[in-house]
């Protein structure tokens, strides 16, 4: 059958699988990794591409947690100086949830744990998966594990600022100041929004 299927309403060839990986070759490797990879991929119409070469940023995944407190309707979040941002015209310094990198050996669960303490002081038990996403598919294969973190009063057991060359800012907002601090543009950081449009959406449920 061509055309659109009539027991899915999906076009025809819309979810093509076939991938054909050539080569891979490492060319950097220190704190993260590049690969040049060469490949061949399915196409839409049912044939394969031609031999295409990307350059794949591989950074491993990542677990990001935003801590709430449902009774005040608060979320704390951090503050660091993010070059990459600074450097591209934006704000140096990002607002953003809580985040670290997937450590081996621990569950995505104890990584959001351990970073909420390390950077923010907080010390969360119950952790509601909100979603796993792709930062930069286009040109990175890191994976993003977001958390939302219930706390109370007594769950601030240290004052958090990070470890090592960190330096970090920890601060309390209302909910709502968070979603407006979006719409002024001083909430940038992809993963944040997303955290944050989840509990506004979904805070009940949390």
């Amino acid at each position: 059958m061509s055309g659109k299927d009539a027991r899915s309403g999906r076009i025809a060839g819309s979810h093509p699988e076939n991938v054909e990986v050539i080569s891979t070759e490492r060319v950097f490797d220190n704190f993260f990794q590049i690969d040049r990879v060469r490949f061949r991929h399915a196409k839409f119409d049912g044939t394969m591409s031609g031999e295409l070469t990307r350059l794949v940023f591989e950074r491993g995944d990542a677990v990001a947690v935003l801590p709430y407190h449902r009774g005040r309707g608060e979320v704390v979040l951090i503050r660091q100086f993010r070059y990459p941002a600074y450097v591209r015209g934006g704000p140096g310094w990002l607002w953003e949830i809580i985040a670290g990198m997937q450590e081996e050996g621990l569950t995505l669960r104890e990584v959001a744990r351990k970073e909420a303490l390390e950077e923010a002081g907080y010390q969360l038990g119950g952790l509601k998966k909100v979603m796993t996403i792709y930062s930069t598919p286009g040109a990175s294969s890191e994976r993003v594990h977001i958390y939302v973190g219930p706390f109370e009063q007594g769950d601030r057991v240290g004052c958090g600022g990070g470890i090592g060359s960190e330096d970090i800012l920890v601060r309390t907002f209302s909910l709502d100041e968070a979603l407006r601090m979006i719409e002024d543009g001083e909430i940038v950081d992809a993963k944040t929004v997303i955290a944050l449009q989840y509990l506004f959406l979904h805070g009940d449920d949390v």
